[in-house]
């Protein structure tokens, strides 16, 4: 084989991209850059630097920041209520909140990053969707019976506020008081689900 034969066969061999992989990467480093920096700080280069790709790719994926952004909202927004069960969902759900909020550092971050998008006048139109679509949706799906937008909006409202007081609080609770606040909260939360 010449020099030119082996050129072009080493041309015709292209290194294969994970495609999955490489969307995967380019998300996680967005939301950590997201998180961080909130919408207006977080720069496209920095965001492809993270992930280790070229900023070009971003735009290949998601069409630019905008797409990258809901993208991001879209991923970390995960309610999955197909495995909430009606019976004991308050005290389940209050033994949570009563825990350290760092137990799921993924989620923490997450709801981090949803917070930060909150504050901001150019994203928390984009959140407000994203929310409605991912969250509120399938709970009120899944609450149903009468009055079942009024009852998801109030239990959504008392998690996010459970979420926001675990985080600040940033460790578990102890003794008595868990105990007290596992039984009130889980009674708040049954009754928004029992209709």
């Amino acid at each position: 084989m010449t020099y030119t034969g082996t050129l072009t066969s080493e041309r015709q061999a292209p290194r294969k991209r994970d495609a999955e992989a490489t969307r995967a990467g380019i998300l996680k480093a967005a939301k950590h850059q997201f998180a961080k920096c909130g919408y207006d700080g977080a720069y496209l280069r920095d965001i492809a630097a993270e992930a280790g790709v070229d900023a070009a790719l971003i735009n290949r994926y998601f069409g630019g920041k905008e797409g990258l952004f809901q993208a991001a909202l879209k991923d970390s927004i995960f309610p999955s209520v197909s495995h909430w069960e009606r019976k004991g969902f308050g005290l389940e759900l209050a033994k949570v909140m009563a825990g350290h909020a760092h137990q799921n550092p993924e989620r923490t971050h997450a709801f981090a990053f949803l917070l930060q998008a909150a504050t901001n006048p150019t994203t928390a139109p984009m959140l407000n969707v994203a929310v409605q679509k991912r969250f509120m949706g399938p709970i009120r799906e899944w609450l149903g019976g009468e009055h079942a937008a009024a009852r998801t909006r109030v239990l959504a409202s008392v998690i996010i506020g459970l979420l926001v007081e675990r985080l600040i609080r940033d460790e578990p609770l102890k003794g008595q008081e868990r105990d007290i606040f596992i039984e009130r909260t889980a009674a708040v939360l049954q009754s928004l689900v029992d209709s």
